[in-house]
């Protein structure tokens, strides 16, 4: 039974230790903006906030979440750099199928708070996520858009 803080909140979760935190969250929290996408942790679409860094949700057990802070992109929803990241995506015309974007903005988020102003290196490293529409160079646009001053 582990208690987690979710989005700010603590959460004791009545489940399996075993079960994935990505299926706690959308089907047991109803948070769904973070996706199902290729179930090993190889695509980004599950892309959460753990302690503040991103990490892929698919393949965390709970058991080995407890007393940990995840954030979803629902928990970002008032985030100053969220909506700038948000704004700037929109400018950019990144999203096409959009079934990547939750886990990318994830990742942005957590890259631009670590690295207001990241080089091309950080962002290759950071930005692992996977995207089908190829939208790679509208997304290193948005980042740079997004950046802090």
């Amino acid at each position: 039974m582990p208690v987690l803080e979710i989005n700010r909140h603590t959460q004791d979760l009545n489940l399996e230790p075993d079960m994935p935190l990505l299926w706690a969250l959308r089907d047991e929290l109803g948070l769904t903006a973070t996706k199902f996408g290729c179930g090993v942790a190889a695509c980004g679409a599950c892309t959460v906030h753990l302690d503040g860094e991103a990490a892929r949700s698919c393949m965390l057990p709970l058991g080995g979440l407890q007393g940990r802070q995840v954030t979803t992109l629902e928990g970002l929803r008032d985030d100053a750099l969220m909506q700038r990241l948000q704004a700037a995506w929109l400018a950019e015309q990144v999203p096409q199928c959009g079934y990547c974007q939750s886990g990318m903005l994830m990742a942005a988020h957590a890259l631009l708070r670590r690295h207001p102003q990241p080089s091309e290196a950080q962002i290759e490293a950071a930005m692992t996520n996977l995207c089908r529409c190829g939208t790679y160079p509208r997304i290193r646009r948005a980042l740079r858009r997004a950046q802090l001053p």
